[in-house]
């Protein structure tokens, strides 16, 4: 029997070639970063690293004048021992706008950060191997990541959005209503399926009909990172998969995408821009204070599982967070809510 090939080995299948692509725009030393960090990175995270550093070599030929004559094949790993921490917070500054592919590219705080952890592990690989003799990137500071309010959606307004998109076919007429009805049950699926396990979009996207276990209500998720893990859910989430199931039969896949839990309308496995695309346009009928995505919708798990059970490792666990200070940052506020709750739960005298 033929082994069936997972969308994580086809994800990883497509990552390598494209990042083979991205290696050959690279000056040829680093190759050497790329294949040390293999064991220890996903293939999703090298293209990631592969992006940044050349946005670090295109700012050396843009905007140091001893490269101005050079293109990016012709550096070699002695040119990292020239750039200064001054070099670094110029590039910095590059980073919050600067011109790629004839585009203009912006960078918030995480973007800098990210791009900023990048450049420096790339030079820690070549200083600890002692080809370079300094790593100015541990001279300069961090970009610092202000904390935003978490958006969710309230519980009212989690029953609004199901109701929505479970009867919102009455109120439309002609194609759009055949459109509607078309992608009803797997609208309705793929966002209970959000707010009823927390799971990220690309799991989400990722499951096969065999990762579902109807005897035990689970889900087998290839978790960020790409550990695997059963995902639990419950009644409401076990009809939603139930009902879309059936129109699932109905289906003609395309070839290849034989074993896709979620179809798109051209019957190949649904990707992560259509499923934002899905839910900005079902929440955006719900409210329009709050700018609702996918990631939201996951957010809005965590706090009911956290209000209802008031055990941020529970929630970390279920929520596939490596580090449960990531889960505690996150719900901070929920935690000041509850103390705010302690503060008139012990009565000193009866007044």
């Amino acid at each position: 029997m033929e082994k069936r090939t997972t969308y994580r080995e086809q994800s990883d299948i497509q990552n390598v070639l494209k990042l083979r692509e991205v290696l050959a725009t690279l000056p040829p030393f680093c190759r050497d970063y790329f294949r040390a960090i293999e064991p220890t990175t996903t293939t999703k995270t090298r293209i990631s690293y592969a992006y940044d550093i050349r946005v670090f070599f295109q700012f050396l030929l843009e905007e140091n004048p001893a490269y101005k004559d050079c293109e990016m094949k012709d550096f070699t790993v002695e040119v990292l021992d020239k750039i200064t921490a001054v070099d670094l917070e110029e590039y910095q500054e590059y980073l919050k706008v600067y011109k790629s592919s004839d585009k203009l590219t912006t960078n918030g705080e995480r973007g800098l950060k990210r791009k900023m952890a990048s450049l420096r592990s790339f030079y820690s690989y070549y200083y600890k191997r002692e080809l370079i003799h300094s790593n100015p990137t541990l001279l300069v500071d961090m970009p610092k990541i202000h904390q935003k309010s978490i958006i969710r959606l309230d519980a009212d307004e989690v029953a609004l959005l199901l109701d929505y998109i479970e009867h919102c076919g009455d109120t439309l007429s002609g194609q759009k209503k055949a459109y509607y009805e078309k992608t009803k049950e797997r609208d309705l699926a793929l966002v209970t399926l959000l707010l009823g396990t927390g799971l990220r979009v690309s799991e989400c996207v990722g499951l096969d009909l065999e990762d579902i276990d109807f005897k035990n209500n689970g889900l087998k998720v290839t978790r960020k990172g790409g550990n695997e893990m059963i995902v639990y859910f419950g009644p409401e989430v076990r009809k939603a998969l139930e009902n879309y199931l059936e129109v699932r039969k109905t289906i003609e896949p395309a070839a290849g995408h034989e074993h896709a839990l979620f179809y798109s309308t051209r019957h190949k496995r649904i990707g992560v821009q259509a499923v934002e695309n899905l839910v900005k346009k079902y929440a955006s009928q719900i409210t329009t204070a709050k700018k609702i995505t996918p990631h939201k919708l996951r957010s809005t798990y965590g706090t009911a599982l956290y209000q209802e059970t008031g055990d941020i490792y529970l929630v970390a666990d279920v929520l596939g967070h490596s580090d449960v200070n990531t889960t505690k940052k996150h719900y901070a506020a929920i935690d000041d809510t509850r103390r705010r709750q302690a503060a008139s739960a012990v009565k000193l005298r009866d007044l």
